[in-house]
């Protein structure tokens, strides 16, 4: 049984709106093909960080992060600018300069009394803010054992994981005084002509089964509170062993095809959220998907989109019978995952998305495995944060001694975000956004993989 945590009480002590150190003048940035594909959502990450030894350092954190932040933002312009409508009704961001809301907060908790299994309680509205105005909102929250939690709230519009992970890294190399000036993380690149369509335009139908036009969405169902719900979408953190990755990449791979780790991973949840349901729902579809990085498909060369900054996304997704799923071996699943796999991981791919987009506008699309309906079968996507620079997020008073992704995004599909634990093993730290009857089975009969996070297991 995990423990359930204390209530505690977060109090606002300051909020100060963080500009540039040296504004720009004042201009509008176009959102590219592939970020016109995100609806309004607001991404949240954090990071906690223990008790500072020396006090004068704990003393001056918010004033160094600050300090940091305000010279990260003249070169991550975007992020001190507003969305706003372009003529058409197309979202755009201007870059006026109105900078960053940063607030100062404090928690009568010790950091290590943290729940960190579920953010719902301890970190939504708490911890993570909730974004009101802007593109990115900032918030610090220190505890009575002078321990600290970093949060950032960004519109996923305007960046996404990789993109906020430049910016992240760039901010903590600004602040920490023994980082050299040469290690300084890249300069982000806001050149949207890399991912401009082509003329003509042409893309393979299967994308229309991928993406759908807003306009052909059915209307939405009138929103119920969860208490009114037979199930709910609820978020949960775990952890998973490299023992297990290993195992699980084992009995995943078959006939000298070695599966990576996260399409075996993804593999062995697809089954067990397939197995999560039953009666006569197995005969429903359960889809999946993957999210996709572009830069290296849409890349002439290695590096002319490794800075590239906004969204560079796809997901592509497999429906399978529940039943199919659950009597399947692994590695027939994790072959699955390939096969649809295999497709959205070509330049052409991307390219067909571009030119996708592009013949529907200014009707924005949407990814459909987004706005999967529960009665239709259950779905949810995997995102891929292995890049997710937990380490390097070091501001000058230490690593973290945890981070993770919040990012309960609102659609009825779930959302997992695996992530490199901190702890350095090898292991993965699972962030989980799905319905609580789905978790409810995934740690009855998977409980020995995913395993609840604690600070016992961070030490």
């Amino acid at each position: 049984m995990v423990d359930a945590g204390r209530d505690f009480q977060v109090s606002t002590r300051n909020q100060d709106v963080v500009t540039p150190a040296l504004p720009l003048q004042e201009h509008r940035l176009p959102l590219s093909n592939l970020d016109l594909l995100l609806p309004p959502l607001n991404v949240g990450v954090f990071f906690c960080y223990k008790n500072h030894s020396d006090p004068s350092v704990a003393m001056d954190r918010v004033s160094v992060l600050k300090k940091a932040l305000a010279q990260a933002l003249v070169t991550y312009y975007a992020f001190s600018g507003e969305v706003v409508a372009n003529s058409v009704g197309e979202p755009e961001i201007l870059c006026n300069n109105r900078g960053v809301d940063f607030t100062e907060a404090f928690s009568d908790l010790e950091l290590k009394e943290l729940n960190l299994y579920n953010p719902d309680e301890s970190i939504e509205g708490k911890l993570v803010t909730n974004m009101k105005r802007g593109v990115l909102a900032v918030q610090t929250t220190e505890f009575t054992c002078g321990g600290m939690v970093v949060a950032c709230t960004f519109d996923h519009r305007i960046a996404d994981a990789y993109s906020a992970n430049m910016f992240l890294v760039s901010w903590a190399q600004m602040a920490n005084p023994k980082s050299p000036v040469t290690n300084v993380s890249k300069i982000p690149s806001f050149r949207r002509s890399f991912l401009n369509p082509r003329r003509p335009g042409q893309f393979h139908p299967s994308l229309d089964d991928l993406y759908v036009p807003v306009t052909s969405l059915p209307p939405p169902p009138p929103k119920m509170e969860a208490k009114d719900l037979k199930d709910h979408i609820v978020s949960r953190i775990y952890y998973v062993t490299a023992e297990h990755l290993i195992e699980l990449q084992a009995l995943a791979s078959s006939n000298g095809f070695k599966r990576s780790k996260l399409e075996s991973f993804s593999a062995f949840l697809w089954k067990v959220v397939a197995g999560s349901h039953s009666g006569n729902d197995v005969d429903k579809l359960c889809k999946m998907g993957i999210v996709v990085d572009g830069r290296t498909r849409l890349a002439d060369d290695s590096d002319s989109m490794a800075s590239y900054f906004g969204n560079v996304l796809s997901i592509p997704f497999g429906g399978k019978k529940i039943q199919e799923l659950n009597e399947r071996s692994l590695n027939w699943v994790a072959d699955e995952v390939h096969e649809f796999l295999k497709f959205a991981v070509t330049k052409e791919h991307f390219l067909g998305v571009l030119d996708w987009v592009e013949a529907h506008r200014p009707v924005p699309g949407l990814a459909k495995i987004y706005c999967n309906e529960i009665e239709e079968g259950p779905a949810f996507v995997v995102s891929s944060g292995q890049r997710f620079p937990v380490s390097k997020v070091d501001f000058g008073w230490g690593a973290p001694v945890f981070g993770s992704y919040h990012f309960p995004w609102g659609g009825s599909s779930g959302y997992v975000m695996p992530m490199p634990s901190p702890v350095g093993n090898g292991d993965w730290v699972v962030y989980m956004h799905m319905l609580k009857g789905q978790l409810d089975v995934i740690e009855k009969e998977a409980g020995h993989v995913f395993k609840p996070l604690t600070f016992d297991y961070l030490n």
